[in-house]
């Protein structure tokens, strides 16, 4: 897994170790960015960060700033790691990210972009608890990338601006209410 454009672009990025984590590939990240264009000065928030690919992809591009958000200890290990062998600064809180949601809600940043990967397991749960706790830390015209397996979507309850199939992926691209 490498950092695919900007100013970290060709750069090898360290996923966590075992099966828990599903780390966006390559060819999705860069099909993503694709259709998201500039992302310059964006306050970026990865929930589910994994290796903190998507956030780091996000920063290497020229975004402003990134909160990384995992639960794993493994996770959050190999997101530190990452930050730290390309020098790049950014937050990162080991939290559930519906719990970080609800802390959020109350006088936190908005966010310009946000990226969910969350595990693939009762999406549509999910679905409901993400959509009512992510309006609070969106900015004015944020968008919300989620990823999710084909045959069981993460569809949230925000206007829906993009839908894209890749294999087994799908990338819902959400704006805010």
């Amino acid at each position: 897994m490498r950092v695919i454009a900007g100013a970290h672009g060709g750069r090898i990025l360290a996923a966590p170790r075992g099966r828990a984590t599903r780390p966006t590939s390559d060819r999705v990240r860069e099909a993503v960015f694709s259709i998201l264009g500039d992302v310059s000065g964006a306050e970026v928030l990865d929930l589910y960060a994994g290796s903190g690919a998507l956030a780091i992809e996000a920063l290497s591009r020229g975004a402003a700033s990134a909160t990384l958000v995992d639960s794993a200890p493994a996770a959050i290990a190999a997101i530190r790691g990452n930050l730290a062998a390309l020098g790049v600064p950014a937050r990162v809180q080991r939290v559930d990210a519906r719990a970080f949601l609800r802390q959020a809600s109350r006088g936190a940043p908005q966010y310009d972009l946000v990226f969910l990967d969350p595990p693939y397991r009762h999406p549509s749960e999910l679905a409901v608890q993400l959509s009512a706790g992510l309006p609070p830390v969106l900015a004015p015209g944020a968008r919300v990338v989620a990823e999710s397996d084909r045959r069981s979507p993460l569809r949230l309850e925000l206007p829906l601006l993009d839908e894209r199939r890749y294999g087994d992926t799908l990338i819902l691209i959400h704006g805010p209410r």
